[in-house]
């Protein structure tokens, strides 16, 4: 497989590889060109069949594009990075090539980028209608709403469907996850604070699984935030280049998004909180980002009741309310918050007293169904 490129920069400088995202080319890279060659020679590839790449012969995994990425590298050592896809295939070269990788770059990507189903599907369109068929949904993936970014769209229609729909069979099996922990170098994780693509909880596994990651989280920004926010991001990459890197201060939101998501992670667990975040729309997802937000980290995260109170507080004040739903939840938190089944009990106990027996009752139900469930998963 043989990638177009292109090297700016002088000389004599170290070696930095930039890749693009799907659907775009290396042109993706434009805002932060002038930046960054004033230190690095800057190597910027398109994919099979975007921009002057040949369209792909057969289908491909993400290790073989990092095998043609690696291709072009004639140093030794050298950084790499990437947004979306390209990040994807940054995060395989530094998992594979440890002891060459000196910074890695991680843009707006993921290491899972979500079931296998969507992908497929996207393949099968472009594949029998093209891809002006996709125009459409990414104007409201890739930008937020009222950004133009026209020129990137430019760049779509050029596109070869055949290799466009070759990437997203890649990216369908793409499951980076257990490789995370191999990656040695210094890492910069860059999330769009409204990136429905790869969104922050995204983010989040990946600056915490890659040791000593850091992140930074650029609001106001989507998909594509090195084109939305250029200011923010060639200042975030060039300062973690330059090794001079901490990560930007975020403003209290921001801080408390990454800080509540992460909370919500570990009390409700991931499949809960990936099935909420694949069902998060954008009629949906300021409320997602709300509740995120005050529920898991201005309140859960406050200093003066442990997790397990909190389990405690919650299941009654949901008995109380009949929040059932929510119940069954929160029974399941309450054991990953360390509460045993007999103080769950003498919690649903406590509540016939104070909310009234048929609460409890109904309470009762919903958490017996709710331990039978967790003993049937564990069989």
């Amino acid at each position: 497989m043989k990638l177009h490129h292109r090297v700016d920069g002088p000389s004599g400088a170290p070696l930095l590889v930039l890749g693009p995202s799907l659907g775009t080319t290396m042109e993706i890279w434009q805002p932060q060109l002038s930046a960054l060659t004033g230190s690095w020679r800057v190597l910027r590839y398109d994919l099979p069949g975007h921009g002057g790449s040949p369209p792909a012969a057969a289908g491909f995994t993400i290790d073989d594009l990092a095998r043609a990425v690696l291709d072009l590298v004639e140093t030794e050592q050298f950084a790499v990075g990437g947004i979306s896809l390209g990040g994807a295939i940054a995060t395989t070269i530094a998992a594979r090539e440890r002891h060459r990788v000196r910074k890695l770059v991680l843009c707006c990507t993921s290491a899972r980028f979500g079931e296998p189903g969507p992908w497929l599907g996207r393949a099968a369109l472009v594949r029998g209608k093209g891809l002006a068929a996709l125009v459409p949904t990414l104007k409201s993936r890739w930008f937020t709403p009222g950004y133009d970014g026209q020129w990137v769209f430019d760049q779509l229609v050029e596109v070869d469907a055949k290799s466009y729909a070759a990437c997203c069979e890649a990216i369908a099996a793409l499951d980076l996850t257990p490789r995370l922990a191999e990656i040695t170098a210094p890492t910069l994780v860059i999330a769009g604070s409204q990136d429905p693509a790869a969104p922050l909880d995204q983010a989040l596994v990946l600056a915490d699984h890659i040791p000593g990651a850091s992140l930074t989280v650029v609001p106001r920004a989507s998909h594509l935030a090195n084109v939305e926010r250029p200011e923010a991001v060639t200042t975030a990459i060039a300062g973690h280049l330059s090794g001079d890197h901490e990560p930007s201060a975020p403003t209290p939101d921001e801080d408390g998004l990454a800080a509540g998501m992460r909370t919500r992670r570990e009390v409700l667990g991931d499949a809960h909180v990936d099935r909420a975040v694949a069902a998060t729309t954008d009629f949906t997802r300021d409320f997602q980002e709300l509740i995120t937000r005050y529920a898991w980290n201005e309140i859960w995260n406050r200093p003066g009741l442990d997790r397990r109170t909190r389990s405690c507080v919650t299941l009654t004040a949901l008995v109380a309310r009949g929040q059932l739903e929510e119940l069954a939840m929160h029974v399941r938190a309450a054991l990953r918050n360390g509460l045993t089944r007999d103080e769950i009990k003498e919690v649903l106990l406590q509540t016939a007293v104070y909310c009234g027996v048929p609460a409890a009752n109904a309470a009762f139900a919903v958490a017996r169904r709710t331990l039978a469930e967790i003993d049937a998963e564990s069989c």
